[in-house]
């Protein structure tokens, strides 16, 4: 019997990388450490890392960032490997990226971690608002590397003579800098546009007195579990860095009957590219204007401290650091007590939980209700039982302590938020009367 053909997967095969770092002893985070989630950064764009080349020095080489010894040895490294991609942990600049290619050769790809970290976001952006702010991001890395595309259209130019005075290599390379421009400022229209209607959405949100908790932290630290642990949503989870990119808000509703929104939103990351954070601040606005940040950490992540402290550095960069803020220490199933003892020690205030095995989370509402609660203003109110939007109201956005239906109206002593006060005031009343005239 003749034997039958294996079949042959069609699968892509993953990209062979190199990944480079330099060491100048200006970061918090050992080089090994970055390159170990610059790896990770690299198998979740569909690669594989081969090899790891460090070098220390004081300061990065203006031509080629590394040593001319170096970069050698890359290109060598890489030739024997077969690797198809060079990945520098820090971001190139647009000469020394060109640079940095000629010396390796056409045929392997040299990128940096800004680069990878866009492809990335490319892959998962999936909202309008998530695809613009990539491609935004993605023109304006662009733009200063158009530089060299057309050089043989140049060099034509230059050796004179016959045809040479048509200077089609400059006049073409200004023909592409004005379509990105072009491209950078429709992207930047749309992406105002989206602006205001988000505004104007979370402006509504705020006079509903709906109090609003977003998800902070760093990638992959569970934000995207917690928010399916508390709301039974199915938000997109995958262990992975970068699986969320596009907010997203789910309501839950506390033990006293106050509604609130909880807002899962994109991670943060060491060396998180400027122009990326600047793209992202429409998303990010989320996080901007909530009533309370829940800062997720990994407390099993042996570097959940220096993660701790980039999602500080970037709160502060979009103007959310002054925003109230409960530190939450999840996957605490898979730390040793002497570990924990140690963050605590760093965050005493924080609330231990497991989210994907759905341990703490009673205690965290707890102290989300708590928060929820701070400032809230004691009245009793009577409320005409024509006024149907208002009693719906004071059941979803308060908190009811003691209600009775009277011949005119309801009439309930309750927690009301601040920002309520104005709304309920016209319809205060002593407590054992009613309203007896609309306002």
């Amino acid at each position: 019997m003749a034997e039958r053909c294996t079949p042959t997967s069609t699968k892509p095969e993953p990209e062979k990388a190199i990944i480079v770092g330099v060491d100048t002893h200006t970061s918090e985070w050992s080089v090994d450490e970055s390159l170990a989630e610059l790896e990770r950064l690299v198998q979740t764009d569909g690669g594989v890392v081969v090899a790891r080349i460090t070098q220390r020095l004081e300061t990065p080489n203006p031509c080629t960032f590394v040593g001319a010894g170096k970069a050698e040895e890359i290109t060598q490294t890489a030739q024997a490997l077969q690797a198809q991609l060079v990945v520098f942990d820090d971001e190139l600049t647009p000469s020394q990226q060109s640079n940095l290619e000629h010396v390796v050769g056409s045929k392997i790809k040299v990128i940096d971690r800004t680069a990878l970290i866009l492809d990335i976001f490319a892959a998962h952006a999936t909202t309008k608002e998530g695809r613009l702010q990539v491609n935004l991001a993605q023109a304006e890395y662009l733009l200063p590397r158009l530089r060299g595309m057309w050089s043989h259209l140049v060099r034509e130019q230059t050796r004179g003579g016959i045809g040479g005075r048509f200077g089609m290599g400059e006049s073409q390379l200004e023909v592409d800098r004005r379509l990105v421009r072009k491209r950078i400022s429709h992207l930047k229209q749309e992406l105002k546009t989206l602006d205001k209607q988000r505004k104007t959405q979370s402006k509504a949100r705020w006079k509903s007195g709906i109090y609003r908790v977003a998800l902070v932290g760093y990638t992959n630290a569970g934000k995207s579990t917690l928010l399916n642990a508390l709301c039974g949503s199915d938000v997109y989870v995958r262990d992975e860095l970068f699986a969320t990119l596009d907010p997203t808000t789910r309501t839950i509703e506390l033990q006293e009957s106050r509604k609130i929104t909880i807002t899962d939103t994109v991670g943060f990351i060491q060396k998180l590219p400027t122009l990326l954070v600047d793209a992202f601040r429409t998303t990010l606005q989320e996080a901007m204007n909530a009533d309370l940040l829940l800062e997720v950490a990994d407390a099993s992540d042996p570097h959940a401290l220096k993660e701790l402290n980039v999602v500080n550095q970037t709160l502060k960069e979009i103007d959310a650091d002054k925003i109230p803020r409960l530190v939450v220490l999840n996957k605490c199933d898979l730390v040793s007590d002497t570990d924990l003892h140690n963050l605590l020690c760093h965050y005493p205030q924080a609330v231990c939980i497991s989210a994907l095995q759905k341990k703490g989370l009673r205690g965290l509402l707890y102290h989300i209700a708590q928060e929820a609660s701070r400032g809230d203003v004691s009245m009793t109110v009577g409320v005409p039982y024509n006024k149907g939007i208002l009693m719906s109201m004071l059941h979803e956005r308060c908190q009811v302590i003691h209600e009775e239906y009277k011949d005119k109206g309801l009439q309930a002593t309750a927690k009301i938020p601040i920002r309520l006060k104005k709304v309920f005031e016209p319809y205060q009343v002593d407590a054992g009367s009613i309203a007896s005239a609309e306002p």
